[in-house]
């Protein structure tokens, strides 16, 4: 499956906010002849103009982010370990004991913290503060640490892709690698009506990207594509959940960023419903994404958001259901169809 296929590439390369440029020129160099014109804006943004059969009387935009979250060193110590800050929501249950890699160079190094047998029974019920932690290289000392990295250098989980049993597949970046990868799909294939399609950068430290993106695109409709916390796990009471791995895309009323457009969000709804693909809604008001640029910034635009959910967000290995992933698809082919007509 070509689309499972180029989702794999995607989120091996490496990109943390402000440093998405292996995911850029990836899509770029994939989007070469199945497109009317592309550019690159001054923050990086990668903007894709595809023509259609015909024009609508909406404009409408499809957007991803191509930012992970991550680190960047901040300083070397002198005994060459490297003192980090995160990039984006990483928290520290998820770090200590993770490979990184650092760099232009790829330098391999794990992110390392004091062992449990040399901290006290109090400190046992606290997980270890970012601060506390360090970046181990190998580095006998100072000198030797920064002939290999320099301040201000990313540093990215390793997850390799990986797939667990028939339906589920494993790697880091999924969030939104995979947004990435539907869009890319859909500008390589045919469509109806015209359609704009953004992959913006640094959504992970506030959505920045998506903000020149609405002021110089100002689409009528802007349907955000993400990944969306999935907590359907056996320590997570029923009420938080959130959504399901294998229950179908997540379209969302409200999260802590943006109302969604009641309208809106019913005819997308019914658009999955009267084609038989599964859905699922957000059940609570959580997280946030692009969707609050482009509702707020130039004129405004009506918002939408379909999302994968996907278990271990922000972590070195993240999952996703291959179904999920297909019925998604489906959906933003329907859409790109529906929306445009007004």
């Amino acid at each position: 499956m070509k689309l499972l296929e180029q989702m794999k590439e995607l989120t091996q390369l490496r990109g943390i906010s402000g440093c998405e440029d292996e995911v850029r020129e990836y899509l770029i160099q994939k989007i070469q002849g199945h497109c009317h014109r592309y550019e690159v804006d001054n923050m990086g943004n990668l903007i894709v103009h595809k023509k259609g059969r015909q024009t609508g009387s909406k404009k409408v935009l499809f957007s991803s982010h191509m930012d992970e979250v991550g680190f960047v060193i901040t300083h070397t110590a002198k005994e060459g370990m490297l003192h980090f800050a995160p990039v984006g929501g990483v928290t520290p249950a998820v770090t200590a004991g993770r490979p990184v890699l650092i760099g232009k160079n790829a330098v391999p190094g794990v992110i390392g913290t004091r062992p449990v047998h040399l901290i006290t029974d109090e400190e046992r019920k606290e997980y270890a503060k970012l601060e506390d932690m360090r970046i181990d290289i190998g580095a006998k000392d100072k000198e030797e640490a920064l002939a290999l990295v320099s301040l201000g250098d990313q540093a990215t989980f390793i997850g390799p892709w990986r797939e667990l049993g028939d339906q589920s597949v494993l790697a880091k970046a999924i969030d939104d690698r995979a947004g990435c990868a539907l869009l890319l799909d859909l500008i390589q294939g045919e469509l109806d009506y015209d359609c704009t399609f953004a992959f913006v950068v640094q959504e992970e430290t506030g959505c920045a990207g998506s903000k020149a993106v609405a002021f110089s695109q100002r689409p009528d409709i802007a349907v955000v594509v993400e990944s969306t916390t999935a907590g359907d796990l056996p320590s997570a009471p029923e009420g938080r959940q959130v959504c399901r791995v294998g229950a179908g895309p997540v379209i969302s009323f409200m999260d802590k960023g943006t109302i969604y457009p009641w309208d809106l969000y019913q005819q997308a709804t019914k658009i999955a419903e009267a084609n038989s693909i599964p859905w699922q809604t957000k059940e609570g008001v959580f997280g946030g994404n692009d969707a609050r640029s482009y509702a707020s910034s130039a004129a405004g635009a009506k918002t939408l958001a379909v999302s994968l959910p996907v278990r271990y967000l922000h972590a070195a290995n993240t999952l996703a259901n291959k179904t999920d992933i297909e019925n998604a698809r489906k959906l933003l082919a329907l859409l790109a169809k529906e929306l445009p007509r007004g």
